[in-house]
Parts: C-alpha cells; structure tokens; sequence
C-alpha cells in the first residue's frame, strides 16, 4: 500500500471560546469517519484572540492527537490561513470557517478533486446545486453584487470568492501565496483572482450552506476592505510581473 496523501485543514479562529470546542470535536469525528484514506489533520490558527480560544484550542491538542493549534499576535484571516499553509509539509491544504456553515460532506470531493489535477478548490454558494439557507437579504446581495462585480473588472470564471471552504495543491502555497498581499477577508478573492490570471485550474464544489447568526463578521466593514483589494488588483495587475 502507497503512502497516503496528507492533508492539513486550518482553521482560523479569533476570540471563538463558545463554539470551538464543540466544532472541533464535531471536525475531529468527520475526519475519522470520512477521510480515513487520507493522512489528515487539523490546525487551530488562532489570531490574536483576547479570550480564552487559545487556551482551548491547546486543550484540544493535548485530547487528539491530530489536532495542532498555533498563535499569531495580529488579527486577519488571511494572515492566519497563509501562515497555517507555508508552515504544513502536507501535500493539500485546506482552511474552513469554525462555525462549519458549510456541509462536511462537500469536503471529500474538494481535495479528491485536487488529486484529480486541479490546483485550487473552493466551495461555492452561487452555482447550480447549491443550497444556501438563513442569509440574510442584505449578505444576500452583497455577495451576489460582489462576485458581479469581479467577474466585470477581471473577466474571471469562478463564481462564489468568498466561501470559507478551500483548497489548494502545496505547490499554490509554494509558488502563488507568497505574492498574496491582503491578510484580512480579501484574501480569498486576491489568491482566486492571481490563480485564474495565472491559469491555475479550479475546482467548484455546489455546497450547502447554512448562515450562521452568531458570526463575527462585519459584512459593511468587509465590504470597503474587499472594494480597496480589487482596486490595488485592477490597477497593479500583480500577475504579470
């Protein structure tokens, strides 16, 4: 029998100590379960969280062994997940949202389709077979004026940037996400934007998602982040140097 092919999955974390534990365990059983042919583990990336999220994600650690966490001392997702990704040797990586909104069972096909030749895989919410449930009308629109608004400026294909369900090849992180500037919520969009332009091959998965009412996420103040991202992309076209 061959050596199986490793998996690191990140998870991004800032100031999570309600949810955490539970979704880990839940992440913990899925894997075991579900992607036993792959060589898997977790990566709780906590960044610069004022409660007790890294006090827990330690915890995790000591519980499975599978299960690793890491501490950074400045907030971003982006930062997160880039730093997570260039320090893992696993063959693909991958990062999720903690409150799981999206369906575990699209996992399996996003890296199966990565040892199928693809470089990047994401799920997407947009695409025909998706299911999407409690979002509300005002992320509603926002996400579909977003990813309009993409494809006008940069001619792209893909058709969901900012789901929190990825993966990409460990040559992308050796070669693509350096060049990879934005550390916060545009990191998504930027590293799927340079992928495309760079002639990468990727991978959509229709998933379900369910929103999460609890989020942190500050849908107005990401959305002027997100703006200022495309327009430094627009104009310094950072692919073609």
């Amino acid at each position: 029998m061959g050596r199986k092919t490793s998996v690191t999955i990140v998870i991004p974390v800032y100031n999570e100590e309600i949810e955490l534990s539970e979704r880990i365990e839940t992440l913990v059983g899925y894997c075991k379960t579900h992607i036993d042919s792959f060589d898997w583990e977790i990566v709780i990336a906590d960044n610069a969280s004022t409660d007790r999220t890294l006090e827990i994600a330690n915890t995790l650690t000591k519980k499975h062994a599978r299960v690793h966490s890491l501490h950074l001392d400045k907030k971003g997702r982006g930062r997160a997940v880039k730093f997570a990704w260039s320090k893992s040797k696993a063959d693909l990586m991958a990062y999720m949202d903690v409150d799981l909104s999206t369906d575990l069972r699209h996992f399996p096909p996003l890296i199966q389709s990565l040892e199928r030749g693809y470089d990047i895989a994401i799920g997407t919410r947009n695409a025909a077979g998706s299911r999407v449930y409690g979002r509300s009308f005002l992320r509603t629109i926002t996400s579909k004026g977003y990813i309009a608004l993409i494809k006008l400026f940069f001619w792209v294909r893909f058709t969901d940037a900012q789901c929190g369900f990825k993966a990409v090849t460990k040559d992308v992180v050796r070669t693509i996400i350096p060049h990879i500037q934005d550390n916060a919520w545009f990191f998504d969009t930027e590293l799927l934007i340079f992928a495309e332009k760079s002639h990468l091959r990727i991978y959509e998965e229709p998933v379900t998602w369910v929103d999460n009412p609890g989020s942190t996420v500050r849908v107005l103040k990401t959305a002027q982040g997100d703006l200022e991202g495309l327009k430094r992309l627009f104009f310094t076209r950072p692919w073609k140097r």
